[in-house]
């Protein structure tokens, strides 16, 4: 549920006229080996905690069984209340669109790409994402978010640390993008997420936390509340309104229309 809400961060960002895009991380050049670090104490390994993560928000059968999800959002931009709808086909599509200034902002991935609609930036018609912007979002159409299998995914996970509170875990996807997960030590479940991304050409770390996590009707649980920080230039607060789990969604929904035609006026 983390990856459908930051979709709509995503779309507010540009409804805001920001630029949000993938940052991948600066390769550092090798370094001599130091002294051997001293031996890490007992405790569980970032693939344990993740599968404690999965447990908490219902387990891998429910999350099996989980093939769409559709889910009405209201978001607080800038002192202004807007509200948005998400749809994700499981392994298929993520589809979101917010409704502002009378304007529709629409932002859709599937398995093949994305593509977007902002006439705040002028770009009325559906207009295929760039390759990093596509990065960013891919992992958006699967329900569970990319923490679920993400070995098959291509992705890894390491331990960064641990205290008596939470653990701090990093995934780095096949495309080398990165994000921070804080773990409760207690729940298992997200505390925060981190990840670094350009606004205006400005490196900034967004930081999203969540709360008020409730079960849908399938034992699927969902954070229903975000709050998010771009670097401190920009914040952001989405709740969720509604869900709805494995309603019938014609996949075609996900394909990019095609540009509307206006008629030309008679020499």
């Amino acid at each position: 549920m983390t990856n459908y809400l930051r979709g709509m961060v995503v779309l507010s960002a540009l409804a805001s006229g920001l630029a949000l895009s993938a940052q991948t991380p600066a390769q550092t050049p090798a370094q001599a080996p130091g002294p051997a670090a001293a031996p890490a104490q007992a405790g569980p390994t970032a693939d344990e905690i993740v599968g404690k993560y999965l447990d908490a928000i219902g387990g891998e059968a429910v999350i099996r069984q989980v093939k769409s999800l559709s889910i009405e959002t209201s978001a607080q931009v800038m002192g202004n209340e807007v509200l948005g709808t998400v749809v994700v086909v499981d392994g298929v599509g993520y589809k979101s669109e917010m409704e502002i200034n009378g304007g529709k902002i629409v932002q859709c991935f599937n398995a093949n790409g994305g593509w977007q609609i902002n006439p705040m930036a002028g770009a009325p018609d559906p207009t295929a994402m760039s390759d990093d912007q596509y990065k960013m979002g891919k992992d958006q159409i699967y329900v569970g978010g990319p923490l679920v299998h993400y070995a098959a995914k291509g992705s890894k996970v390491e331990l960064l640390a641990s205290d008596p509170d939470a653990y701090t875990i990093k995934l780095t996807t096949r495309d080398n993008v990165e994000t921070t997960y804080l773990i409760d030590a207690k729940t298992y479940l997200i505390k925060s997420t981190k990840r670094t991304g350009q606004i205006q050409g400005q490196a900034v770390d967004i930081t999203t936390n969540y709360s008020d996590y409730r079960k849908t009707d399938a034992g699927y649980l969902l954070p229903y509340a975000m709050d998010v920080d771009f670097g401190g230039q920009f914040q952001l607060n989405i709740s969720v309104k509604k869900v709805d789990v494995n309603l019938t969604i014609d996949p075609a929904i996900f394909d990019m229309p095609k540009p509307s035609t206006q008629p030309v006026a008679p020499s």
